[in-house]
């Protein structure tokens, strides 16, 4: 984690920043273990060292933001390892095929067999909510900081902000009806209710905007681990996308892609996925001096079989003749009978030097949320701009596309090459194209259409009545 300010700054002696330091994690390590449970079970904290000590020193502040970064990279729905997202849900619609032990949880996904017991359902919404817990105490935390300026404020309390909200979207994009929790307080939290996905988008839209508001232009962090103002907006973007305002969306896209001196566009590929790249909005740094990504660390295999998952060849046969993305960010074992393919977007395991990070939200995106955007409200000409974009990128002709139908088609497939084992990216397109039942009941082995949302944890539900009905075909 970078820590860029001075002794002077601080006031404090080098052996009360490490010794603060130590105190947080251990505090957070602390309430890992409080939260493993159940988020409900989360118990107010038991001495005042979060609001009086913690939030009080600049260096602890954001030693305690970047550690929820920190978990969110290596547990839960962001971790670039199999239990992640990228990986689960890759095996859960049309992108992977899984090689693995028959033991393992990816099995429940790879044959849709989740039910409300799955442990690792359980631990996607713990982790989800434990990671949400450390926001809101953050959150509460600087709202009551004494000494902290009001800089470091407004940037701790943005940055929480827009984690919570991007938690929470994850969430109900997963789950359906979530509560949206901003409070520590364990009594509230232990009777909370579901809201609905409109509701919800509605909270992350207010907390988005709050911390548009309070973070700066520039990233504090050079390597952009730490959100800025125009992360907020990027992911505003989506959500306004995914809540089908157009207009609005198209516009929070448009801030990042006119601010070419921060995003100049990048149209070499072989570059997108490296730490440097201008290309990223937001990313995870690695948890070790000379680490890389997780993700390489799942997909990249040297042997056949695959140890865990590989390329549906179904997916690699999608990219046209010339498809660059095929070339650059997919690569092939063969062991003389057989070829598996892999993601290979991310290249290095381990090097001296850290060369790529887990990148989160990136440019490319933004065109496709603008021209997606625009097709929906009309502007058909400026939707195949953007989208040919893309696609020259790639190393494509224009897209043949004129309809509006045609065109979000258009838009639908190349989101399909660009985001692949990206973060669930295709289970969310899919879905919200009313195209999950199309796709997955030829690939799916018994794929059932209220399968587009997963079931609520039992255990939850065993907790928390005010979480019932469980969701449909559970």
């Amino acid at each position: 984690m970078k820590n860029t300010h001075t002794l002077d700054d601080c006031k404090i002696s080098l052996i009360s920043i490490w010794d603060q330091f130590i105190l947080i994690l251990m505090m957070l390590t602390i309430l890992s273990f409080t939260c493993c449970e159940s988020f409900v079970e989360v118990d107010p904290p038991n001495s005042q060292l979060i609001s009086k000590s913690v939030f009080e020193e600049k260096a602890t502040a954001n030693a305690a933001m970047t550690q929820i970064y920190a978990k969110m990279r290596d547990a839960g729905l962001f971790t670039g390892n199999k239990t992640g997202l990228s990986h689960l849900f890759g095996n859960y619609t049309d992108e992977l095929d899984f090689y693995g032990n028959p033991l393992d949880a990816t099995v429940a996904f790879y044959n849709n067999t989740i039910v409300p017991s799955d442990p690792t359902i359980k631990s996607l919404w713990n982790s989800s909510y434990n990671q949400i817990y450390d926001a809101n105490a953050i959150i509460e935390g600087v709202t009551n900081s004494v000494n902290l300026s009001s800089t470091d404020r407004e940037q701790l309390k943005g940055e929480a902000l827009f984690t919570r909200a991007f938690i929470h979207f994850y969430l109900t994009n997963l789950f359906g009806n979530i509560p949206y929790v901003k409070s520590t307080d364990y009594q509230i939290n232990s009777v909370t209710t579901k809201e609905s996905a409109t509701t919800i988008y509605k909270y992350c839209i207010e907390d988005l905007n709050q911390a548009i508001a309070l973070l700066p232009d520039d990233y504090i962090a050079s390597d952009r681990t730490r959100p800025n103002k125009f992360a907020a907006r990027a992911f505003l973007a989506r959500v306004y996308l995914y809540n089908q305002q157009w207009n609005e969306a198209s516009n929070e896209a448009s801030a990042l892609l006119n601010n070419t001196t921060l995003y100049p566009f990048e149209n070499n590929l072989s570059k997108i996925f490296l730490k440097e790249s201008t290309a990223t909005i937001w990313q995870f740094a690695p948890g070790t001096t000379g680490g890389n990504t997780l993700e390489a660390k799942t997909f990249i295999f040297t042997s056949g079989p695959p140890p865990i998952s590989a390329l549906k060849t179904t997916l690699v046969d999608a990219f046209s003749p010339g498809d660059q993305r095929k070339t650059k960010w997919i690569s092939s074992v063969s062991n003389g009978s057989s070829t598996w393919y892999y993601p290979s977007k991310y290249k290095n395991k381990t090097t001296t030097i850290s060369t790529e990070y887990s990148i989160v939200l990136r440019l490319s995106e933004m065109y496709l949320i603008r021209a997606e955007a625009r097709a929906q409200s009309g502007d058909l000409i400026g939707s195949k701009e953007d989208l040919n974009i893309i696609r020259t990128t790639a190393g494509l002709s224009n897209t043949s596309a004129v309809s509006q139908v045609e065109i979000l088609n258009a838009i639908l497939n190349e989101r399909q090459l660009e985001f692949f084992t990206e973060f669930g990216h295709r289970f969310f397109d899919l879905k919200r194209f009313n195209a999950l039942d199309t796709a997955l009941s030829g690939v799916k082995n018994g794929w059932n259409s209220h399968e587009n949302t997963l079931p609520l944890p039992e255990s939850e539900i065993s907790l928390n009545k005010n979480l019932y009905p469980q969701n449909l075909g559970y």
